[in-house]
């Protein structure tokens, strides 16, 4: 019988990979160079791809891919493109025999790669989001790269936390967790708000995504209210001089901010903000 190049293809891959799993299976518990090898559950990685709104516009990178299963599942069911790093050049072989057999293995949306790199030396910069399943002193190793990604990046780590890092949320699986934050961006100093024909100076301080702060209203320094951040997106509210209430909501961009603002009272309007 003669098989349509096609499927001769097809078969080929399928027997690499049948090869290479049979070749090399890992073990839990496993050494690797920064921490043992312990496998995610399959509902724990559910809930952590869940939980960072994966979508098929996204890049995820897993950093420590180990078997390959984030990234994996980020590609078939999320339809992501997906790339895992590993330090392990076994378990690199061995994670993209498990893509192969998936149908996902490749590079591009839908499709997981596990590259053999350190996680350390590696520029994951370009991801809008970043798995983990690491240990707490590594998570902080790599906690002011996360911070100086692109806001708005979804960083998600199973079992351990980034410290005084709050996360945005928390997830409980049987006993484990899953933690996700999002990247804020970086708000803090001195401003000038232009807003309902008035040019403000403001200031803001921050600690992550949480930030406070006020707006001189000669000879009043009047503080902001429910003010926060999430990823590029700021919120605050400011009572005026007359005893109005207004909130802002928008956006940063570097060095700028703009949107909205709505009182108490059904007036609208925009706000913009430069940094001095």
């Amino acid at each position: 019988m003669t098989l349509p190049v096609r499927s001769a293809v097809g078969l080929l891959f399928g027997l690499i990979a049948a090869t290479a799993l049979a070749q090399f299976q890992p073990q839990v518990g496993q050494a690797g160079k920064d921490v043992i090898w312990v496998p995610t559950p399959d509902d724990v990685v559910d809930r952590m791809l869940t939980m960072a709104q994966v979508t098929p516009q996204d890049f995820v990178m897993d950093l420590g891919a180990g078997d390959g299963k984030i990234a994996i599942a980020a590609a078939k069911k999320f339809g992501a493109r997906a790339v895992g790093i590993e330090y392990n050049p076994d378990m690199v072989k061995h994670g993209n025999a498990n893509a192969t057999a998936a149908g996902v293995a490749g590079n591009g949306q839908g499709k997981a790669l596990i590259r053999h790199a350190d996680i350390f030396q590696t520029d994951f910069s370009q991801a809008t989001v970043v798995t983990l399943y690491l240990l707490p002193a590594l998570n902080m190793k790599l906690r002011p790269q996360l911070l100086a990604m692109r806001p708005g990046t979804r960083v998600v780590s199973h079992s351990f936390s980034m410290e005084d890092w709050e996360a945005d949320e928390i997830s409980t699986l049987d006993g484990r967790r899953a933690y996700f934050w999002m990247v804020p961006a970086n708000v803090m100093g001195n401003w000038t708000l232009e807003a309902n024909n008035q040019r403000l100076d403001m200031t803001l301080d921050q600690t992550f995504q949480k930030i406070n702060g006020s707006v001189t209203l000669t000879p009043i320094h009047a503080g902001l209210r429910d003010a926060k951040m999430r990823g590029p997106f700021i919120q605050f509210g400011l009572v005026d001089q007359t005893g109005v209430r207004r909130d802002f909501t928008g956006r940063v961009n570097g060095q700028k901010m703009e949107g909205s603002f709505r009182d108490e009272k059904g007036g609208e309007g925009r706000w913009s903000a430069s940094k001095k």
